[in-house]
């Protein structure tokens, strides 16, 4: 028997897939979350072999959720639904270890599959899914995204030296290269231009 937890945070598709996967053969359900926390909480709490989580949750949303298990629970086996997967949003979840991808819109017995695939250790990613994260026209590098990501959720320059180990000067570098390669004027207009094309 495969254990899962499901995080998702659209009530009827969460029951749905609840009441579905056991029927489709070799799957337990263990605990449903409807937001990130919850997800954090019951994965901590039943340690499922694999969690099935939604990208997009309140509070704490899926990216969220994943690296405070990641941090608890280095081996926790992660199964993503994802509507809409930015290029931006795939990478990091690639960075956290996530091993499996699935439209939202695939049938219970494809999910069901995934699941047995991802518990055998292997790794999965829906075609759909991949066809969009390699669509990618990002000028940015990793460190300018870093510092845009920071700069849009309210820190200083100072705030971000500090929570990515750089020197201040480094950190304003980054700043003006990226206003540079998007043409703003401010990193907060560069921040936003980026959020805008699903870099971040």
């Amino acid at each position: 028997m495969t254990t899962v937890v499901l995080a998702d945070d659209e009530a009827l598709l969460r029951k749905a897939l609840a009441a579905l996967l056991p029927l489709e053969g070799g799957i337990t359900v263990l605990a449903e979350a409807e937001d990130g926390e919850q997800a954090v909480a019951a994965t901590l709490r039943h340690r499922p072999d694999v969690l099935v989580i939604d990208l997009e949750m309140p509070t704490v949303d899926g990216l969220g959720a994943v690296a405070e298990i990641r941090r608890a629970r280095p081996e926790q086996v992660i199964l993503m639904l994802t509507r809409h997967a930015r290029p931006g949003v795939l990478r990091q979840a690639l960075k956290l270890g996530v091993q499996g991808f699935v439209s939202k819109a695939a049938e219970p017995a494809h999910i069901t599959a995934v699941i047995q695939t991802l518990r055998a250790g292997k790794r999965w990613i829906d075609p759909d899914v991949s066809a969009l994260a390699v669509v990618d026209d990002c000028p940015l590098t990793e460190r300018e995204l870093d510092v845009l990501r920071a700069t849009r959720e309210g820190y200083s320059v100072a705030e971000i030296a500090g929570r990515l180990h750089l020197a201040e000067g480094t950190v304003r570098n980054y700043l003006s290269n990226a206003m540079q390669k998007t043409q703003t004027r401010t990193r907060h207009e560069a921040a936003r231009y980026a959020h805008e094309h699903d870099w971040l």
